[in-house]
């Protein structure tokens, strides 16, 4: 073998080196990508559901507009139920609690528990967006959903029930902990 020969080998080998590592870092952004995405629903909306008082969980508003509307423990358990459900879909698991049509267990019934049930859920969702990465980012799942198009919907669903929430505490008199100082 020459030197040229060796020389274009080890450039060979070389270029394949960064190449996988390009990859590695690229399904390691996606991932990240979307984690970030749900740090941040978790991070405003955990703190949302902790500030409303035990004793308050039960409201619902009042007036005209306001029949059947989810009460604020109602808001949160659903929130929580869809987040098990999409990272279940993600990581192609049975719901952890048996959750369907994104209602949570009728066991789970006090603040602490709820709380507590809200922030799984959004562990779980952590474990699905770390398990997305450049391979499977784009494969569609059931009904011709994508793991990333999942993640998405889960934190824009969290958002909209985050939007309910802020109404609702602000209803009780209570600032939301993203809006205080």
């Amino acid at each position: 073998m020459t030197k040229a020969s060796l020389v274009a080998i080890a450039c060979f080998v070389y270029a394949a080196s960064l190449a996988a590592q390009a990859m590695a870092q690229a399904a390691e952004s996606s991932s990240r990508a979307l984690d970030y995405w749900v740090s941040r629903a978790e991070k405003e909306i955990v703190p949302a559901a902790e500030a409303m008082p035990a004793d308050n969980y039960s409201f619902t508003p009042s007036g005209s507009g306001f029949a059947g509307v989810r009460s604020f423990a109602e808001q949160v358990k659903h929130l929580s139920a869809a987040n098990y459900q999409l990272a279940a879909l993600i990581l192609g698991e049975a719901p952890a609690h048996g959750e369907r049509d994104e209602t949570a267990p009728e066991s789970i019934r006090s603040k602490d528990e709820i709380v507590d049930y809200l922030k799984g859920s959004f562990a779980y969702l952590h474990r699905a967006a770390a398990a997305v990465n450049e391979g499977n980012l784009l494969l569609p799942l059931a009904g011709h959903r994508t793991r990333m198009g999942i993640v998405i919907d889960a934190v824009a669903h969290s958002y909209d029930h985050y939007g309910q929430l802020v109404e609702y505490l602000r209803m009780n008199n209570i600032v939301p902990p993203a809006s205080r100082k």
